[in-house]
């Protein structure tokens, strides 16, 4: 699961991580950033330094009821910070991986990792606007402590929605950066006063009414977006309303709640080719036609299949093939040591004949 080389602000030298071949985190600290918030701060088991990006993740695998779970987080500390990364964790009702972290993970404790991953990365231009809701603000939050470590003569203009005021994560430092970094701005966005009746600013969902008034150069910026999906659809929308171009808005998402194909035009359906894809561990055998992943069809159908970005990057949906052939187009999800010894990502993988998967 090795990132893209170019990304990297270090050479791989004895004495740093190797995402090729490293493959565990010690955990060293746990602080609690709000009431269903933690963080978690990571080093290398040997003492490595680890080399990031402000805006890439870890892929973490802990090992929970004798079953492999995946889940990827970003890195919410300073990428200048290479002996630790921490990431920022909230507890999901009905999270499997979020509540045994919370749960779980305490200093000493060891997690499979894999990393860093990931393209959310801020480009080199002169003005920003970064865009977050709830946890989604941690890959952004590298960026801004990234900055304050470099003493970077910034113009960020930073808006962070959350539930309340009290889930609204990293306010005092952030405050704290702005009265020291002359060119960040920031907005806070509860959506309800809860907890907090005497807030002071403003309290709604993002519009386009709102954006237009507190960040009338918006055009004029490059927009970097995380957050759930219905906020980064609502972004994105008012984004393009307010004149920004495509190629100056980037977001990230680890949303794989809907996975959805484009259908496969008229031709090919009607000489459609359709497999059998068998699920050895659960029991179920399904069709995944050859122009379908396996992801998909496995989703559609109700066989447990853990998943993230659902595009071939995170590498969380990872497999054991235990017979077949698949056309896989990953994004650097999976290390070729992986591919060598069985594995692929059903997200990125079309059927080439009848498989059996060890899940």
């Amino acid at each position: 699961m090795a990132t893209d080389s170019s990304l990297t602000s270090e050479p791989r030298a004895r004495g740093f991580w190797d995402p090729e071949t490293d493959n565990s985190l010690v955990c060293i600290d746990v602080h609690d950033e709000t009431h269903d918030v933690k963080s978690f701060t990571l080093a290398s088991p040997q003492g490595k330094k680890i080399a990031f990006e402000a805006g890439q993740y870890f892929l973490f695998e802990p090992e929970i009821d004798d079953e492999e779970n995946g889940r990827c987080y970003s890195i919410s500390s300073s990428p200048l910070r290479q002996n630790a990364i921490t990431v920022t964790v909230k507890r999901v009702a009905g999270g499997k991986v979020s509540n045994w972290l919370h749960d779980n993970l305490k200093p000493g404790m060891e997690l499979r990792a894999s990393g860093p991953m990931g393209k959310f990365i801020r480009p080199s231009v002169q003005k920003y606007l970064m865009l977050s809701g709830g946890s989604g603000i941690t890959p952004v939050m590298a960026m801004v402590r990234e900055m304050a470590d470099k003493a970077e003569p910034v113009d960020v203009v930073f808006l962070h929605a959350g539930r309340s005021p009290l889930d609204l994560l990293f306010r005092e430092e952030l405050s704290v950066l702005a009265r020291r970094m002359k060119g960040l701005r920031l907005i806070f966005l509860p959506e309800v006063l809860t907890g907090d009746p005497a807030w002071p600013g403003l309290s709604s969902r993002i519009s386009t009414a709102l954006l237009e008034l507190v960040v009338p150069d918006i055009a004029e910026r490059s927009v970097l977006c995380c957050g759930p999906a219905p906020f980064m659809a609502a972004a994105r929308k008012i984004s393009v309303e307010l004149g920004v171009s495509p190629e100056r808005y980037l977001e990230e998402s680890f949303d794989a709640g809907v996975i959805d194909e484009l259908p496969a035009p008229a031709e090919v359906q009607a000489v459609a080719v359709t497999y059998k894809v068998q699920f050895a561990k659960q029991g179920k055998v399904l069709d995944v036609g050859a122009h379908q992943t396996v992801l998909s069809c496995a989703k559609k159908t109700g066989v447990r299949l853990p998943a993230s970005c659902a595009n071939g990057i995170c590498g969380t949906c990872k497999s054991k093939l235990i017979s077949g052939s698949v056309d896989m187009k990953h994004d650097g999800g999976i290390r070729q040591r992986e591919i060598d010894a069985g594995f692929f990502l059903p997200c990125c993988s079309k059927p080439l004949s009848d498989l059996v998967i060890d899940r």
